[in-house]
């Protein structure tokens, strides 16, 4: 069986269901925007990438925000409800390495990308949301090293989707 990936409609209801503070609802939007105005982007220019996908995992991304390892708790929620390749996408947001060497872009490395360049619920780019994160681990060396590792492969993602579109994500999130 094919996997059914939920409406936006679907995923909105289920962040009310399961509490999700409406600025963490707000966040989910944004990312999704971003995701989806990227992802169509490089579809125009011959990728295949599931718009449906990209909607529901971005959508209920954060669904469990306000839970430890919310990463962990928001996949279970979402795949006792059959959504199966969503969750997997969100099992992984939190930690998951772009491999900018890689051929194909997908699903994942999309909704990532986006996560990473949207604070609160604003598309700020990468560079200020990571300096973001950085302040908050200020004086942590191993984990901003860690974050300083995702930023390289995180610009580099950029920089092939970049060329591949022949414009920047950031004019194309400003149109």
């Amino acid at each position: 069986m094919t996997n059914k990936h939920p409406s936006r409609e679907e995923c909105l209801a289920l962040l009310k269901k399961y509490n999700t503070p409406n600025h963490v609802i707000r966040h989910c939007i944004m990312v999704t925007d971003t995701a989806l105005k990227i992802g169509q982007a490089l579809n125009e220019k011959g990728c295949d990438l599931d718009l449906d996908l990209i909607q529901g995992a971005g959508l209920v991304h954060d669904i469990a925000r306000v839970e430890d390892k919310h990463w962990e708790v928001g996949a279970e929620i979402v795949s006792a409800l059959g959504y199966d390749q969503e969750a997997e996408i969100i099992k992984v947001h939190m930690f998951y390495n772009c491999n900018p060497n890689e051929n194909e872009i997908n699903e994942t490395d999309i909704i990532c990308l986006a996560d990473r360049m949207v604070k609160e619920d604003k598309y700020v780019g990468l560079e200020n949301r990571m300096q973001y994160i950085l302040d908050k681990f200020k004086g942590n060396s191993e984990a901003t090293q860690r974050i300083g590792e995702k930023m390289k492969d995180n610009k580099a993602m950029i920089l092939r989707i970049e060329q591949r579109l022949g414009t920047t994500i950031d004019s194309l999130i400003s149109k």
